[in-house]
Parts: C-alpha cells; sequence; structure tokens
C-alpha cells in the first residue's frame, strides 16, 4: 500500500507578468519531490474536477454556475485576484477534486496528500484571496454526505485566518475549525472559527509553536472528529512577503510533525493541503511545502510499518 498524493500541476493558470500569485511553486515542488525520490511517479495521481453536485453542498448554486460560464462581475474577479479563464475554473475543480480524493484516501489508508489546495478564503457565494472555491469545505461535506465521516477538525496553520471555511461552518456542530494565523494580516474583517488563535506580527517559532500545542490539544478534544484535514501553509516563513510571523523553516517544519503525531496519537486520519505561501525567493515555498511532504512520508512509514 503506498502513500497516496494528488497532483494538480499539470493544470495551470495563465497569469499577467509580474502577477504576485506565485504558480512556480506547485512545479518546483513537484520537481523537488521527483529529485528526492520521496514518491513514486505511479503514486502521483491525477484528481477528478470537481462536479456541480459537489461543489454546490458548499457553494450557491449561482455562484457556481457564474464562475464556471464566467459571468462574475469585475468586481468579483479583483476580489479573487486572479483573471477568469476556462484554464482558471479547471484549475479550481481539480483543486477540489484533489482535497476530496484525499480524504477518501485518508479515510481509507490512514494519510493522504494533496499537493494543492488550501484555499480557505472562498464563502458560499463569493471567492477572495486566490481562492476560487473552498476545497477544504467542499471536501468535508463531500465525505460527511457520502457517510463516510461524521465530525471533522479542519487544522488550519496557514498565515492568514481561514475566513471562508469559519463562515461556511458557522452553525456546523459537526465541523470544527481551528485557525492559528496573524491578528493583523489578511483578512482585515475576521470570521469567528470554533477556536482563534491570533499572533502579532513577527511571532517567532517557539511562541507559536507552544499556542499551537495548545490549540491542538483543545481542538482535538472538543472535536472528537472522525477525520483532520490540515492547511499546512508556507506563509508563516520569516521571509514570506505576506505572511509576517517570522517563524523559520525549522519551526515549519516542527509545526508539521507536531500536527502529524497528534492526529497519529488521535487515531485520527488526516488529509494534508499546502495552502499558501509567498516568499521573497519562491524556492523557499517549494521547499517549506518539500518539508510538509517529507513529514508526511515519515509519518506515512511509522503508521505502516
Amino acid at each position: 500500500m503506498a502513500l497516496k498524493v494528488f497532483c494538480t500541476n499539470s493544470f495551470v493558470i495563465p497569469l499577467p507578468e509580474g502577477h504576485r500569485f506565485p504558480m512556480v511553486k506547485y512545479a518546483l515542488l513537484q520537481q523537488r519531490i521527483m529529485e528526492a525520490g520521496l514518491i513514486a511517479p505511479e503514486n502521483l495521481l491525477t484528481p477528478h474536477a470537481a462536479t456541480e453536485e459537489e461543489l454546490e453542498r458548499v457553494h450557491t448554486p449561482d455562484y457556481v454556475h457564474r464562475v464556471i460560464h464566467g459571468e462574475l462581475t469585475p468586481q468579483e474577479i479583483r476580489r479573487i485576484g486572479l483573471p477568469w479563464s476556462p484554464q482558471l475554473v479547471e484549475r479550481a475543480r481539480r483543486s477540489v477534486g484533489a482535497t476530496i480524493e484525499a480524504c477518501h484516501a485518508a479515510l481509507q489508508d490512514g494519510l493522504a496528500i494533496n499537493l494543492a489546495g488550501g484555499t480557505h478564503h472562498a464563502f458560499a457565494d463569493r471567492g477572495e484571496g486566490y481562492c476560487v472555491f473552498n476545497d477544504v469545505a467542499v471536501a468535508a461535506r463531500t465525505v460527511q454526505t457520502e457517510g463516510l465521516a461524521h465530525r471533522i477538525v479542519v487544522i488550519d496553520c496557514d498565515a492568514h485566518q481561514g475566513n471562508g471555511t469559519a463562515a461556511i461552518f458557522a452553525n456546523a456542530p459537526t465541523v470544527f475549525t481551528f485557525s492559528i494565523h496573524g491578528a493583523k494580516n489578511f483578512p482585515f474583517r475576521k470570521e469567528r472559527s470554533d477556536l482563534d488563535i491570533a499572533l502579532d506580527d513577527r511571532t517567532g517559532d517557539a511562541a507559536y509553536l507552544d499556542a499551537l500545542e495548545k490549540g491542538l490539544t483543545w481542538s482535538l478534544e472538543s472535536a472528537e472528529a472522525d477525520l483532520a484535514i490540515y492547511l499546512a501553509g508556507a506563509d508563516p516563513f520569516e521571509d514570506d512577503a505576506f505572511g509576517r510571523l517570522a517563524l523559520s523553516k525549522r519551526g515549519l517544519a516542527v509545526r508539521d510533525e507536531m500536527v502529524l503525531a497528534r492526529c497519529q496519537e488521535a487515531g485520527l486520519p488526516l488529509a494534508i493541503t499546502m495552502a499558501g505561501g509567498y516568499a521573497r525567493r519562491v524556492q523557499d515555498t517549494a521547499n517549506i511545502h518539500f518539508q510538509t511532504v517529507q513529514a508526511a512520508v515519515r509519518n506515512w512509514l511509522a503508521r505502516t510499518s
């Protein structure tokens, strides 16, 4: 049995020159994985494109229709921050499909990875912050609808609050949302998660990891979940252009190991998504995501040995 890893790297969004969304990080991540022999090529799986039925478990039919058919207003497109194109729609749907399939695989095997995803700023009726559809929310609702999991915990370690996820599940007792993020960072109007830990700018490794440990303890005890979904953002990194939390690469590696270990100790299947990362050197972002995959592979070997 092999660790299942879902990859959307072949679905590229055309972006204007100089655009600040680092699409290339996904190609660099896959390259690092292949060069290191970390995942066999045959275990890098292409996910399905999320169906309209799947998307509408979370998103309004009107929003789904207008995204797919290119009917978003200029204001809505500006809020997302990515130019609309058929390729954008395909990429967004595949990213959602990848998280759905990662959840399926995690429930079957204990652990799985989406090498993209974590689009936590998308609300039921709109996108923002480079997020078109909310892959984590759609995946959670899909496995619940299919009767595969009843209670789910979302562990969001992106530097930015998972505001879309929090809003979608605001009145959902079967999904526990935990977000640890920068207090003064985007989004500037925060939603209410089940647990929010808002940190000051320049919070370093020690304070962050202490807060994360406390947050994980509270979340895992409160959620009583059947499945965990982890957003392993690279943007808390000290040289991230948008992150502001100032963690070292080592601190981020310890973070990943902590989340993986705590979920394993709790007997929780875990689906991992990459979420954000905007380091001034894109290679740093790819390397941080690679660390996450490395930690997951080590955890997989421990689970299956």
